[in-house]
Order: C-alpha cells, then sequence, then structure tokens
C-alpha cells in the first residue's frame, strides 16, 4: 500500500478495537456514582462545542475569503504563463443516461481547446455507453475513450490508476457522470488553484433535484452544511477532504502519492489523507459549484452512506501511524480527533449509551452532546442555505426545514454504528458500489456566467 498505512487485512481488529472502545466510553458512565455519570459527557461537550464554535461560528466573525471558498466572483485572470493543461477524468460504469449529455457540456467549459482534453474510461459498461461514447468521438476531437474489462479490479480507483498514465497535463479535474458545470467553471477553479498554491480543490457539491422529495431536499441542505464545515476547518488549520465529483487535482501531486488506492471503497477520502501526509495543500470553494444527482430513495441512501462510512473509518485506520506522527502540526491533529469524535465515535457511543440504559432502567447520560451536534449541524444549514448562490436554489430556511435537515442527519447514528459493525465481523469484498444516475437536470447555471444578476440568497 502506497504511502505507508496499514494492510487491509488488518482493519478488522482495527474496526473491532474501535467498536470496542467506543462502546466502553458509552456504556462506562452508567457505572459511576449517580451524580458523577454525566462528568465524561460534560467534558466532551466542552471540547466538542470548542470546535464546533471555531470551525463553524467564529469564521464568521471576519467573513469570507478566497481561501475558504468565499470564490472567485471576478472575471477569470489567467495565471502567469498561460492557462496549464488540464485533463477532465471521468470513470463511468453503465452511465447511458447522462453520459452523453456530461461530454457536450465538458465541450462547452471556457478554456483553450489546445489545452484540454477529455478522458473517459468506460469501466466495463454493459448499458449503451460505449455506443454513446463512440457517438461522442466522432464529433469531439479531444474526447479519448479507455475502456476496461468489467473485472479489472480496484473499482473507481482502478479506473482512475488506468488513466493516469496517459495524462500530461499540470491538473486533473475527476467528474462523475451526472457532474453538471456552469461554462466558466474551469477558468475560475484553476485560476483560483494557480493562485492560491494548492495541489487540490474541492468544489462544492449541488444537488440539482432537491425539489424532487424530502429526501433529496435534505441531501442538499447537507451537501451545503459540508462545505461550511469544511471551509471551518480549512480557515481554522484544519484538514479539507476532497469528495469525489469536483475535485482539481495536480497531476504530480498524485503521483506523488503513488496514485489512487485501490484497496478502499472510497478513493477520494483515501487520497485526502494521502495528500495530507505527504504535506499537499487541499483547499475547498463555494462557488462555482458542481452539480449532481441526490439519491431519491431510502434504500439508495442506505447503500450510498454504508460505503461513505466504511471508507471514512478505513482511512483513519489505515494512516493512524502517520497522523499521530511528528509530521502534522498540533491543529491538525486537534482537527483529526475533533472531527473522528463527532464523525464516527459519538454515533458508536450514543446507541450504547441508550443499549446501556434500557438494560439498566436508568436515564441516557451521553445527552449533553446532542446540543454539540445538532448545534453544530443546525448552525453550519442555516449558514449555508443563506449564503450567496451559484446553481440550484438551496432550500428556504423556515423552521420545517431546518428541522427536517437536522433530523434528516440522525441517519448517522444508525449508520456508523451498523458499518462499524459489519467491518469487525466480516471481510470486506472491495467492489464498485456505484450510485445510479437517472440524467436529471437543471438548465439554473448555464446562464449563471453570463447574467450578473444571479437567483441567489444572501448572508
Amino acid at each position: 500500500m502506497a504511502v505507508g498505512g496499514t494492510a487491509t487485512g488488518a482493519r478488522r481488529p482495527q474496526a473491532a478495537l474501535f467498536l470496542i472502545g467506543c462502546c466502553a466510553a458509552g456504556a462506562g458512565p452508567h457505572a459511576l456514582p449517580l451524580h458523577q455519570q454525566l462528568w465524561p459527557a460534560i467534558g466532551l461537550t466542552v471540547l466538542l462545542g470548542a470546535y464546533a464554535l471555531r470551525t463553524v461560528f467564529l469564521p464568521l466573525l471576519s467573513g469570507p475569503d478566497a481561501s475558504s471558498g468565499g470564490a472567485p466572483e471576478d472575471a477569470p485572470v489567467a495565471p502567469e504563463g498561460g492557462w496549464p493543461a488540464v485533463d477532465l477524468v471521468v470513470a463511468a460504469r453503465d452511465e447511458q443516461a447522462v453520459i452523453g449529455r456530461l461530454v457536450e457540456r465538458l465541450v462547452a467549459l471556457r478554456y483553450p481547446a489546445e489545452r484540454l482534453r477529455i478522458w473517459v474510461v468506460d469501466d466495463g459498461s454493459e448499458d449503451g455507453t460505449a455506443a454513446v461514447l463512440e457517438t461522442c468521438q466522432r464529433s469531439v476531437p479531444q474526447l479519448q475513450v479507455l475502456r476496461r474489462s468489467r473485472d479489472a479490479g480496484g473499482g473507481k480507483s482502478g479506473a482512475l490508476n488506468a488513466v493516469l498514465p496517459q495524462l500530461q497535463g499540470r491538473w486533473l479535474l475527476v467528474l462523475d457522470a451526472d457532474a453538471q458545470l456552469q461554462p466558466d467553471l474551469l477558468e475560475r477553479l484553476v485560476g483560483f488553484a494557480e493562485q492560491g498554491g494548492w495541489s487540490a480543490v474541492q468544489l462544492r457539491k449541488a444537488v440539482v433535484n432537491a425539489d424532487q422529495n424530502l429526501l433529496t431536499r435534505a441531501q442538499a441542505m447537507e451537501m451545503a452544511l459540508d462545505t461550511v464545515i469544511q471551509q471551518g476547518r480549512l480557515r481554522s488549520g484544519g484538514v479539507v477532504e476532497l469528495r469525489g465529483n469536483g475535485q482539481l487535482l495536480q497531476r504530480q501531486a498524485v503521483l506523488g502519492c503513488e496514485g489512487f488506492n485501490e484497496a478502499t471503497v472510497t478513493d477520494d477520502l483515501d487520497l485526502s489523507f494521502r495528500l495530507l501526509v505527504t504535506g499537499q495543500p487541499v483547499a475547498v470553494l463555494w462557488n462555482p459549484p458542481v452539480q449532481e444527482e441526490a439519491v431519491t430513495s431510502l434504500a439508495a441512501l442506505w447503500r450510498q452512506r454504508q460505503r461513505w462510512a466504511e471508507g471514512g473509518l478505513q482511512r483513519f485506520f489505515d494512516y493512524w501511524g502517520q497522523l499521530t506522527g511528528p509530521q502534522l502540526g498540533a491543529g491538525v491533529k486537534l482537527d483529526l480527533v475533533s472531527f473522528f469524535l463527532l464523525q464516527y465515535a459519538l454515533p458508536v457511543m450514543a446507541v450504547a449509551d441508550l443499549f446501556t440504559a434500557g438494560v439498566s432502567r436508568s436515564a441516557p447520560v451521553m445527552w449533553p452532546l446532542s446540543f454539540v451536534a445538532f448545534g453544530l449541524s443546525g448552525g453550519a444549514i442555516l449558514v449555508g442555505c443563506r449564503r450567496r448562490n451559484e446553481g440550484p436554489a438551496l432550500p428556504g430556511m423556515h423552521p420545517f426545514n431546518l428541522a427536517l435537515g437536522i433530523a434528516y442527519l440522525g441517519h448517522w447514528f444508525v449508520v456508523i454504528p451498523y458499518t462499524s459493525l459489519r467491518m469487525a465481523l466480516l471481510p470486506k469484498r472491495l467492489v464498485w458500489a456505484k450510485t445510479q444516475h437517472a440524467g436529471q437536470e437543471t438548465v439554473a447555471t448555464e446562464l449563471a456566467a453570463e447574467d450578473a444578476d444571479l437567483s441567489t440568497q444572501v448572508l
């Protein structure tokens, strides 16, 4: 495994140790005298409350800036020496419904044609994806198609690694097949990355079908929340994580990490830590966003979030030695520990606490932490959904939507414990568990570059 890490066979005992530790932390306080049972939760509440305040709320006092995703709103300025070469890379499997539209949108990007190449890895598609791409190649000379067999292995990481040796640009922009982009996105994104000296930049992910049902509306709020928290982590000296779709990567930085890890279910989260431990800076950008479809059913959400949870835990297990080593500063370590506790440890501790309370017929003791978890979530949703936004309109911030967004995030208190238990008990079979795309789209961003009077909300 490149850049250190651990062998995949070590993940099961690590998952078991994580599960046992969190269950002990959640159940243990019940053994204390009644007047002392709340003290462990109160101590964690103070620690994580300070993290939430520092990450989400204090940055608001100094206003947005470009490094935290305030977005270069002015016309793009070419870097010194001219626009660098960029490879647009898409790993596609059974994407007949959306791949043709994506190629059209990539061709429509305002960027010097001689500095741009489009790569689609057809990863063993069994639908009409290959036929659509053949048709596109006849009219799009800069489109290159690389075909792999369906059993080539490595999942999305394997597909990206297959094309990586053929790329020649300074940058590669990795996109999902359902991505929707406004015409000036690439100029603004590359200009931002070059001027800031970043090795990678993650675009905000915006949901195009937020008005389809309550589940897609909640996911639109979740994507806004995620970017707000990422911005806060960056501004307070913490870590920005890649999100797969809409990630601009400096090619040499990826090669320095020995490519994408084929022994993980989330190539983006794993690469985030590879870049971190090799000292490569990563930023996040609010505007312009990359648009994508949200899943529309609970069954699809359950499958997607299990994969996200497993990949999130895998990278902590794999890189733990380097994350705790001397190469990372105290501020980064504090950010990682706080995020790990909130995102992964707290849900397992809460379930253990509730189970123990039910068995012992006593009151739960971890409830003070709920103020931090749901306060952070609600605050980030409010900030994100009221911010100036290019792309599909974000849900309005009235009480029902805010309550929906907060309640929806409770699904992590089921997903994380279940996934942790499964990782501890069962061996993992690495497959590309991709999200199905239906081809829904919006025209909102097509006018964003030309129309100065955007339909936006202002914080």
